[in-house]
């Protein structure tokens, strides 16, 4: 579903060249879940917006559904990413002046789905959010509004589903509950699930596991399942 050979992410500062990534290669299977780790300023969030075609490497290439991303413009990346991919990330991302019913809905109405309201409810009524459709963001805790956000990224069964620090806003007892939301979503519709996270707790759920150190990938042990290798 995904690969990656020898991706390569480098700025040009006033203090020379900066590399963020650094050779990094992976591939993972449909329906796999990788887990990318590591400290603050690690390349983490870097080379998942590389995956998902938000941002290109300086060298390297990157495959996604068959779809050779590095090939394109961003016309073209942009489509992909419309047909394939789902997003979840840490701040939610959710718009203030849409109702949560409404939030679910925008996306899938973008993209011509004549049964959006319907198909909002249902995933709503999922994750536990079917008596708030009318709530407002201001209106629901953070872990609603999270739960929101993945109800969003699932109802338009991506094939692919990236997410960045999904409960670093979240308390212990919240990020538990969203972290088995999102497996058990994962799980049901056969999603390829990519996840940058500082928690080992939701790295520990995912069937591989890649930390990263200043922008290269650690040799160390790695849980791998069929269908996920990291080089």
């Amino acid at each position: 579903m995904i690969e990656a050979s020898h991706v390569t992410k480098s700025v040009a500062t006033s203090e020379g060249e900066l590399v963020i990534l650094n050779d990094v290669s992976l591939s993972v299977g449909s329906g796999d879940s990788l887990a990318i780790t590591g400290a603050s300023g690690s390349g983490k969030s870097t080379l998942l917006g590389i995956l998902a075609g938000l941002d290109l490497p300086t060298s390297g290439s990157v495959r996604l559904n068959g779809q050779m991303l590095t090939d394109m413009d961003e016309e073209g990346r942009a489509r992909v990413r419309a047909d394939n991919v789902g997003f979840v990330f840490q701040s939610f991302q959710l718009l203030p002046g849409l109702s949560a019913l409404e939030n679910v809905m925008m996306p899938l109405e973008l993209h011509g789905i004549g049964d959006a309201e319907d198909k909002a409810r249902e995933f709503l009524r999922r994750v536990g959010l079917g008596e708030r459709l009318r709530h407002y963001p201001k209106q629901l805790s953070g872990g609603e509004q999270q739960r929101v956000a993945i109800a969003r990224a699932f109802a338009s069964q991506p094939r692919v589903l990236f997410a960045d620090e999904p409960t670093g806003n979240l308390d212990t007892a919240t990020g538990s509950r969203v972290i088995d939301l999102l497996f058990d979503l994962n799980r049901e519709q056969g999603t390829t699930l990519l996840l940058v996270t500082h928690e080992q707790r939701l790295a520990d759920r995912c069937q591989a596991n890649m930390a990263l150190q200043a922008g290269q990938v650690l040799a160390a042990p790695v849980s791998m399942p069929a269908g996920a290798v990291l080089t």
